[in-house]
């Protein structure tokens, strides 16, 4: 089973963190992915850069299993992050487009109602990523936070994105990319540590946050999640769980946000086996008819909800 990382080189904040890993000890040259993709190898890690968007090719998991034999274990992609504060930041999220209805076209990849599986990984990278980025001095300029689930590409195995962001200038900052390259060194195990983030159901805590409402950075999920040994599942932001209020004398609540729920628990039940998936509810973020709705459905799927101290 291996990890593979993808970059692109049409962007400094993919391929430079990249080039920072593969400047670490102990990698070899692998074998291209049809039609001209560049792989390279150390211990049970695989980096692979094409040239093309980051969010625009489709089953690299699948094509490499194909084209090697190797069984994919999880994907982490390296990607820029663009927000409208241009604030610095480095980021961590799950991805899909689970809002979106068939034969919509979604605008970054990906394809309509369709969660990946969430990368174990991505609670205790997150933590991880915090403590490296202070510990450098990007903290306060940079902000390390989570995002939430959104865009590609397709992927079929446990997948994550790690960004830094908001502008080229921070894009290209070597310090920022150095610091996701040992992210990734340390996260793997590839310095001869343990690795950080391996899932396993028969020991320590099982608790996996799956985030409902809020804005695109979830704060307030964010606040449960800096605890240790939260484990995180798809984060679902207001804008993907859309609601449609019932005209007068209806009941039925219009929207996707059924299926936006349904798939994001499937998604993250599946990538975190023998876990104790609980909902997170942002309640402030949601009107009274949302959160009504919401719990009630949450109920009839036999979905349970967590308060932050049920997470502890």
């Amino acid at each position: 089973m291996v990890t593979l990382i993808v970059a692109t080189t049409s962007d400094p904040a993919s391929i430079n963190p990249a080039a920072a890993l593969l400047a670490m000890p102990g990698w070899t040259t692998g074998p291209v992915l049809p039609p001209d993709i560049k792989s390279f190898t150390n211990q049970q890690t695989r980096v692979i850069q094409h040239d093309r968007s980051i969010v625009k090719e489709d089953d690299l998991d699948l094509r490499w299993e194909e084209a090697t034999g190797e069984a994919v274990d999880e994907v982490i992609f390296l990607s820029r992050h663009t927000a409208a504060s241009n604030r610095p930041a480095l980021t961590v999220h799950p991805i899909g487009v689970l809002h979106l209805k068939e034969g919509e076209s979604p605008p970054q990849g990906g394809k309509p109602g369709w969660a990946a599986l969430p990368n174990p990984r991505i609670g205790p990278w997150f933590r991880l990523l915090k403590k490296m980025a202070e510990a450098r001095s990007l903290v306060p300029e940079f902000e390390i936070t989570l995002e939430g689930t959104h865009h590609g590409p397709i992927t079929s195995k446990p997948t994550m994105f790690l960004e830094i962001g908001s502008t080229e200038e921070y894009w290209k900052r070597q310090d920022a990319a150095q610091v996701m390259a040992l992210l990734m060194w340390e996260g793997l195990g590839l310095g001869g540590g343990e690795a950080i983030g391996d899932w396993n159901s028969e020991s320590g805590k099982k608790k996996v946050l799956l985030g409902i409402g809020g804005g695109h950075y979830a704060p307030r999920h964010m606040d449960v999640i800096w605890k240790d040994d939260i484990w995180v599942g798809h984060l679902l932001s207001g804008y993907s769980l859309p609601m449609e209020e019932p005209k007068p004398g209806e009941s039925y609540i219009g929207g996707t946000w059924r299926e936006s729920i349904k798939a994001g628990f499937e998604a993250t039940k599946a990538s975190f086996p023998g876990g104790e998936i609980l909902a997170h509810l942002d309640h402030k973020s949601f009107k009274g008819w949302q959160k009504k709705a919401i719990t009630e459905f949450l109920a009839e799927q036999n979905i349970n909800v967590g308060k932050p101290n049920d997470f502890t």
